[in-house]
């Protein structure tokens, strides 16, 4: 049994409720390999002692993953991961990460704020994955939250 380093980030200022960042938190774990099959995530109290939320938010959160087949609860053992969301293209090493850091660079020695980007990022992302059937009805811009 493997627990991986994983603290989630609730800013309450968000608007988006902190069940659902712990959802989206958990689905950018999984996509960028923080995350892998086995990992146990952490108990509800433990994420209420980080994280400062109630632990029934936390178990609301982790059943909405159960119910997309990501993980699975296991009564009085844990919550373990059952599947991946990562691909070759988004590991630590990969030449498109290589790419956005130095863009990232690039933009900051330009002079913009983390707002500037974020904006910036999402209205191409918008342009470019309008007809994206993945994309469709998606609206989390919250899944870029930061990991631990």
């Amino acid at each position: 049994m493997v627990v991986r380093e994983i603290e989630f980030r609730i800013v309450r200022q968000s608007g988006i409720a902190a069940y659902q960042q712990i959802v989206l938190q958990t689905k950018q774990a999984l996509r960028l390999g923080v995350l892998l099959p086995g990992d146990r995530l952490p108990t509800a109290k433990e994420v209420a002692e980080t994280s400062a939320v109630n632990p029934n938010t936390t178990l609301k959160a982790y059943r909405e993953l159960e119910r997309e087949g990501l993980v699975e609860l296991r009564p009085g053992v844990g919550t373990f991961v059952c599947r991946s969301l990562a691909r070759p293209q988004t590991a630590a090493d990969s030449p498109l990460r290589g790419e956005l850091v130095a863009w990232m660079d690039r933009a900051r020695t330009a002079g913009l704020e983390q707002e500037d980007v974020t904006a910036l990022v999402a209205s191409v992302l918008e342009e470019r994955y309008a007809d994206s059937p993945a994309t469709a009805g998606n609206s989390h811009s919250g899944e870029s939250k930061e990991l631990k």
